[in-house]
């Protein structure tokens, strides 16, 4: 496999410290290319220049490189890289990227980062990485690193930070294993009030052969496994927890996103789908949770985490966005509905029992997805921690995915 690390800053400001950061992954023996994203002059010492970057952005490399406006420059750099470099990574062999910068440097780096492959080692040097890093990150495997110091200048704080991630990205590169799972890869979201049903999924599946990966469904997690389905390295998905729909309707801090279910249903792949904890929408701390929702039921999970009880109406809302989704379904899909409750908290005695509210949402859900012989809605006489619901996850998941069961 090739040994050789992309390195990338601005270095019209930035170069001496890239260079040393070049220099320290070449005395531990592997490859470097240098490469320039620049907004504003160019350096000698790139590789890669800032004009070969800024080519790749739609409008030409003008739209990069002639912009007055310092914001507007970085902004058209990250879209020209968001193209560049997963191509580069697709057509040579990369053995992993680094990055360092500031805000802006960052904002620039971080989203073509996002768009490369799971497992590929990736490691930003950034002034922002202490702080609230989701914007950066993603749903990706970036590596961050906090500089301490302002990336401005080698000194002896700075040459210890640089030094350090350069042999991080190393150890990365030069560790990895090409990890052949010969199993077949499922992808399930699972929250803590519906763990029950899914490790019994999850052993089921494995039973039969598959590797099943587990996704808490925190917003990212959900996104986190849909990035696995664009990159072909999840085979069929059992959606057994949508509870992030609730979060994205109604305001809560751990949304689906816009394009949940998109690339599952464009992809075609195997789909077993459930509303586990769709009972709920999740704020941070008690004091946090915006005033308009004050006459609400809630439940303190822990210091950092409240549960508001979703309502009837709100539920016929989720079901209606759900169902706009599925409608484009191509491939079989199944959407299972337990019809003694959604969650451990939506049970009878415990405190987001409900039975009007999901009565409600299962309703309009039957209602909305326009039902046919690959696209069927069915109802179950159980909990979603039942074990009889399990087996029906199971059996569903064999009928969509054409697999004979033992």
């Amino acid at each position: 496999m090739s040994k050789t690390i992309y390195a990338l800053a601005t270095m019209d400001t930035k170069a001496d410290e890239i260079c040393f950061v070049a220099d320290a992954i070449r005395n531990a023996g592997l490859d470097v290319v240098l490469v320039d994203l620049s907004t504003r002059g160019h350096s000698d010492r790139a590789d890669i220049s800032a004009e070969t970057v800024a080519a790749a952005h739609p409008a030409g490399p003008a739209q990069v490189l002639k912009q007055t406006d310092r914001g507007q420059a970085v902004t058209a750099m990250a879209a020209a890289l968001r193209l560049w470099l997963p191509d580069q990574v697709n057509t040579k062999e990369i053995a992993g990227v680094i990055a360092i910068g500031g805000s802006g440097g960052t904002a620039i780096v971080a989203p073509a980062m996002q768009a490369l492959p799971v497992g590929l080692p990736k490691l930003i040097v950034s002034t922002v990485a202490s702080g609230n890093t989701q914007p950066y990150v993603g749903h990706s495997d970036i590596t961050m690193m906090y500089s301490v110091v302002d990336v401005a200048g080698l000194n002896s704080v700075s040459r210890r930070i640089l030094s350090n991630a350069a042999h991080a990205i190393v150890g990365m590169a030069s560790r990895m294993q090409d990890i052949t799972e010969a199993r077949p890869a499922l992808g399930m979201t699972m929250f803590g009030v519906t763990t029950p049903c899914v490790d019994m999924v999850r052993g089921s599946l494995e039973s039969q052969g598959f590797d099943p990966l587990v996704f808490h469904a925190t917003g990212t997690g959900g996104q986190a496994m849909e990035k696995l389905v664009a990159d072909d390295l999840i085979r069929g998905v059992l959606d057994i927890t949508t509870t992030e729909v609730a979060d994205e309707v109604v305001g809560g801090i751990m949304p689906a996103g816009p394009q949940r279910f998109d690339v599952i249903l464009e992809r075609g792949i195997p789909y077993v789908m459930s509303l586990g904890a769709l009972d709920m929408v999740n704020f941070g701390a008690r004091e946090t949770v915006p005033a308009q929702f004050a006459d609400r039921q809630f439940l303190v999970h822990n210091p950092q985490v409240t549960l508001m009880r979703t309502t009837a109406e709100e539920n016929r809302q989720f079901a209606r966005w759900i169902a706009g989704k599925v409608n484009r379904s191509t491939a079989p899909v199944e959407i299972l509905i337990p019809e003694q409750g959604i969650s451990m908290l939506d049970k009878q005695g415990e405190p987001f029992y409900d039975p009007t509210a999901d009565q409600c949402l299962f309703e309009t859900l039957e209602q909305e997805v326009i039902q046919t012989e690959t696209r069927r809605v069915t109802r179950h006489d159980c909990h979603i921690n039942d074990a009889e619901f399990t087996t029906a996850l199971v059996e569903a998941f064999a009928r969509v995915s054409g697999t004979r069961f033992q």
